[in-house]
């Protein structure tokens, strides 16, 4: 203990005798563990709102996309190869299949009165807000009277609202959505995050249908983009899956050997693949702000090498006193350990004061973790021992009488 005390006070006069080059030597560690903090905490806050997305869904959802898996269970390519027929006969003949809400979507712009926004657009059935547990905030979605006739009305996203409506009340308002006037007769409940409606305009399927000629296959059904569905038993989700993929590829006249022209996913493959991709976002994010870290050791290496050349007279004055190499180096070492500490603790209160103002722009979500914060400080007291190493022994292999003859 009385070791330890002398060790921390010998550290303390020697950090603090020159108090600038204490701080320059650990900025390269704030900004490092700042940034690290700061990009991490953006990929687990990416990472946790796509989750949360997809939970509020539901897990008994399975979606069905065009063109054959390619890579992490997504699809590749812009084939067109699912209709509106396939998803009636997935309706009809697949058993525990409770609602089929088969979609076709466009990115596109959307105009009223001066204002215009581009936003993704999708023809849909009125099933479609059931399977996708979607919530109104005002007015109604359309019927299936508005379906089956045609209807030109929409239902639209908070964020299409802001952007076009300027705080005004857009029931009742017409938009022209790619030269088709759509009355709007419903607003969407905010959700927020990567994959809400909140940029969406949702309209009649049966309305895009009219509009867009090229729908159609060449033996005249129609093309949608995707087809979502939900079952009325999740132990049953694979059966399901199994018995979709026979009916479409008997459908789609697949020969035995041939690849699927289409890629069937549950809702927990999808969790697990966003999942998977968001935490290799957040390590690749943390890889780069880790860069900067990398660039604090070193200048705490060169620090620490210029320390103990103006010090080596001290030094000798120790060793000649009876201290042992040893004792020379774990000071130094400490000394380094104790800066980037100093430095990694700093660097995780700008961090998280700089991961809180992004959440407040409404940029993205950030999340900074227990995890996070006690990696980010274990990594900066590691760079303190690693790059302190050499300076600290080189150091302790300083001759007394050499040292003693330096000025």
């Amino acid at each position: 203990m009385k070791k330890f005390v002398t060790f921390s006070s010998t550290v303390w006069i020697g950090l603090s005798t020159h108090k600038l080059r204490s701080f320059l030597t650990m900025l390269g560690i704030v900004i490092g563990v700042a940034s690290v903090i700061t990009l991490m905490s953006i990929g687990k806050g990416a990472t946790a709102t796509i989750l949360e997305s997809i939970e509020s869904i539901g897990s008994d959802l399975i979606t069905i996309s065009p063109g054959a898996t390619t890579f992490r269970g997504f699809t590749g390519g812009s084939s067109q190869t699912l209709t509106y027929e396939d998803a009636q006969a997935i309706a009809e003949q697949v058993e525990y299949v409770e609602n089929v809400a088969p979609y076709y979507s466009s990115y596109t712009q959307i105009i009223y009165g001066n204002a215009n926004t581009n936003a993704q657009v999708y023809g849909v059935t009125p099933e479609y807000f059931d399977v996708m547990n979607i919530e109104l905030e005002q007015g109604v979605f359309f019927s299936e009277y508005d379906y089956d006739h045609g209807e030109k009305v929409a239902v639209i996203g908070s964020n299409v609202v802001d952007t076009l409506f300027n705080n005004a009340v857009p029931i009742g308002e017409n938009v022209r959505i790619e030269n088709k006037i759509g009355t709007v007769i419903g607003i969407l409940e905010s959700e927020g995050g990567f994959m809400g409606p909140d940029d969406s305009i949702f309209v009649p399927l049966t309305v895009v249908q009219q509009s867009i000629a090229q729908m159609r296959t060449p033996r005249g059904e129609h093309i949608v983009s995707t087809i979502a569905l939900t079952v009325t038993d999740e132990d049953k989700t694979e059966q399901v899956i199994e018995d979709i993929t026979e009916l479409l590829r008997t459908r789609h006249r697949l020969a035995l050997g041939v690849d699927d022209d289409f890629t069937i996913m549950s809702m927990q493959e999808i969790a697990e693949t966003m999942e998977e991709t968001s935490q290799t976002l957040t390590i690749l994010l943390g890889a780069i702000a880790a860069i900067a870290l990398l660039v604090g050791g070193i200048g705490v290496m060169n620090i620490m090498l210029v320390s103990v050349l103006e010090r080596t007279r001290e030094i000798g004055i120790r060793k000649a006193l009876g201290a042992r190499e040893r004792d020379i180096w774990i000071q130094f070492l400490i000394e380094a350990a104790s800066l980037t500490l100093a430095g990694g603790i700093i660097g995780v209160i700008f961090g998280w004061v700089a991961s809180f103002f992004v959440q407040q722009s409404g940029l993205v979500n950030t999340l900074v973790s227990a995890d996070i914060v006690i990696l980010a400080v274990s990594v900066s007291i590691g760079i303190g021992l690693f790059f302190g190493f050499y300076p600290a022994w080189n150091a302790s292999r300083l001759n007394p009488i050499e040292a003693l003859r330096s000025e």
